[in-house]
């Protein structure tokens, strides 16, 4: 299934998406978290979504699919990224996170101001969220504790992120707005392979990252298994899984973000994130 949050008529909801575009209403049986982290209720979704009756009658707006419990983000995660970044390739996972407030949903404008940053990046990945509880689990095992796919837009301020003399890392990942999440959460099951997908970005119609899951460094199952060892992974935690070539950072001259733009996140099966973008 292809699941959704929306909005219409003044009330939020969730639905699955089907391949026309339409949406069948499940709201009855709660989040999308609560739906993809209980066997029975994913049962009963994917029954109720077959029913023509339960088709929306208007198109409404999308939302982030889920409200992550948390933001786990992993860089360098990409050999080429790790090529136009000048840095080394890592021997583990690169690890950090952002905090809730930098949720945005598709269509939300990227908002920033000009005296806290002017180097805005995008960064085109895959998120995968975690379907239920996972602490320190096999490279083996670590596949059946998934519960779905989504794109991401790890927006990256890198003057507060690289070059700010307090290097400040984690301050310049999780400005207001600055992780984009959608269109829809895919589920496994239509999805058996996360490392073969098509993933790109696009800013104003132009491609500037074109690139495939499989060129991960760390696979969805070794990233899993790796945070599994240091936390408990939860249901609706979200683990973005690093950016392929072609960020502003990684141009010559560098290529930064500015008023008006449109960036476009786009993965294989999942869908299109899109979001504008605004300075103040």
């Amino acid at each position: 299934m292809k699941l959704v949050t929306y909005e219409l008529d003044g009330r939020t909801g969730v639905g699955a998406l089907h391949s026309d575009g339409s949406i069948a209403d499940l709201t009855e049986l709660g989040s999308v978290i609560a739906i993809v982290s209980d066997p029975q209720t994913r049962a009963q979704a994917e029954r109720l979504a077959a029913d023509p009756a339960r088709r929306l009658s208007a198109a409404p707006r999308l939302r982030a699919p889920f409200t992550p419990r948390s933001f786990i983000c992993i860089g360098l995660n990409y050999m080429d990224h790790v090529r136009e970044s000048n840095a080394q390739p890592p021997a583990r996972p690169v690890v950090f996170a952002k905090f809730a407030n930098a949720l945005a949903h598709p269509g939300d404008t990227i908002t920033w101001y000009a005296d806290a940053t002017q180097q805005v990046d995008w960064e085109a990945e895959l998120g995968v969220m975690i379907g239920k509880p996972c602490y320190r689990v096999s490279k083996e095992e670590a596949m059946a504790y998934v519960g779905g796919y989504t794109c991401v837009n790890d927006v990256s301020a890198r003057d507060i992120q690289l070059t700010d003399s307090a290097k400040q890392f984690t301050l310049g990942k999780t400005l207001d707005g600055f992780c984009p999440v959608g269109p829809c959460l895919v589920t496994t099951d239509e999805i058996h392979d996360p490392q073969n997908l098509g993933i790109r970005c696009l800013v104003n119609g132009k491609v500037v990252q074109n690139s495939n899951t499989r060129e991960m460094i760390f696979d969805v199952a070794t990233l899993v298994s790796y945070l599994s060892k240091f936390m408990t992974l939860m249901p609706g935690d979200l683990i973005a899984t690093g950016t392929p070539p072609g960020v502003g950072m990684g141009m010559q001259p560098p290529v930064w973000l500015k008023d008006g733009d449109e960036v476009t996140v786009e993965i294989e099966r999942i869908g299109a994130l899109t979001n504008t973008c605004c300075v103040r």
